[in-house]
């Protein structure tokens, strides 16, 4: 058995655990629901820092908790690198000596990653002789996952490292933890409650909420589920696209994406050429049509079948519409609900603005 799987159970107080989390053997699964959900609690159960109550704790065949049995592995011997929403650095120590007390700590015959690639991957050469007081919030993330890295865990917990910074710092993080993503071979479990880097970075989600696993699958798959709306976050729900770049159009600044059911306009995408990338097209910003607009300013107007209508929510509801084999949603009103008569099978044409696709709602996959 490869991967991560965790089924725990755990109670404090009026809080109840009661989740199972798989993660596959590389790539980012993202835990992912509002604050309180028990994210971070999952998190600190899988290093051992918590202990389940009940439960079972697999990581490529080696179990690390089996409650049945009583068998419970220590922090310390699970090879399981930690990033913290905060850095936590050796204050007393530079950059280079926080990177080198993780290093020197992983014995010689399973370190998997040696200081010079840590140092490269995340960008830290200038920053070495540096004190960590005087790093800025994204550095000092930017260390805490290189001292995470060096300590060659076979399994890296990630929970919200981008909570505390800036819109651009937040940027500078998520470039490196792509980076992690596609060079790294092991799985890392991400936990978030912000959508737009869970679409960015994750191959898995599992959403969870009040110490449930509600639903677990592909980003794709369940942010155009209608029934996961008040997990996922109403103002932002949507779809993602997984798409590939089949053109630029320099002279209008704008970007052709293929996907598997059309294509579609997104204002210059920095990519190349057959390059893969995953885009989120809000509910909010896509309108359906009966028949195909003409003389209107939308530039992405996509036939497709109406393939569920959700629960109305005051005024509006979302609307699943299958473009091919690729679902978006649409949030319009009950009037046009009923205005345009629609229903499951109901052939329509999806509108989506191409200025609603913005560097947020892209990701590279």
């Amino acid at each position: 058995m490869s991967g991560l799987h965790a089924q725990l159970q755990l109670r404090h107080g009026s809080f109840r655990l009661d989740a199972e989390v798989a993660a596959p053997p590389r790539g980012i699964t993202a835990l992912f629901g509002a604050s309180g959900a028990g994210k971070t609690t999952i998190l600190r159960c899988i290093a051992g820092l918590t202990r389940a109550s009940e439960g079972r704790i697999v990581l490529d065949g080696e179990c690390w908790q089996d409650s049945a049995t009583g068998h419970f592995v220590p922090p310390h011997a699970r090879a399981c690198g930690y990033v913290f929403q905060e850095a936590s650095l050796f204050p007393h120590l530079s950059v280079r000596g926080n990177l080198e007390y993780a290093w020197k700590r992983a014995p010689r015959t399973a370190r998997t990653i040696d200081l010079a690639a840590a140092i490269d991957m995340l960008g830290l050469a200038p920053l070495l002789e540096r004190s960590p007081d005087g790093l800025s919030g994204g550095e000092r993330q930017r260390v805490a996952i290189a001292r995470a890295l060096l300590a060659s865990p076979r399994l890296l917990l990630m929970d919200e490292p981008l909570a505390s910074l800036d819109a651009s710092r937040k940027g500078e993080i998520l470039y490196h933890v792509e980076r992690l993503r596609d060079e790294l071979n092991i799985p890392i479990v991400y936990v978030s409650h912000a959508i737009d880097e869970v679409t960015r970075l994750a191959d898995t989600m599992v959403v969870i909420s009040e110490g449930q696993t509600v639903a677990a699958g592909s980003v794709p798959e369940l942010s155009a589920r209608l029934d996961l709306r008040p997990h996922l976050g109403r103002f932002e729900a949507g779809a993602v696209l997984e798409a590939t770049v089949a053109e630029q159009d320099l002279a209008y600044g704008l970007t052709r994406l293929r996907f598997d059911g059309g294509a579609l306009y997104a204002p210059d995408v920095d990519a190349l050429i057959g390059e893969r990338l995953r885009v989120r097209i809000r509910a909010r910003d896509v309108s359906l049509a009966l028949s195909a607009p003409r003389d209107a300013s939308f530039l992405n107007v996509l036939p497709a079948t109406v393939s569920a209508i959700g629960e109305a929510k005051g005024a509006s509801l979302d609307v699943a519409v299958a473009v091919g084999a690729t679902t978006i949603v649409a949030r319009i009103t009950r009037k046009s609900v009923d205005a345009l008569a629609l229903a499951p099978g109901k052939p329509v044409f999806a509108l989506v603005k191409s200025v609603a696709i913005d560097r947020h709602s892209v990701g590279y996959s």
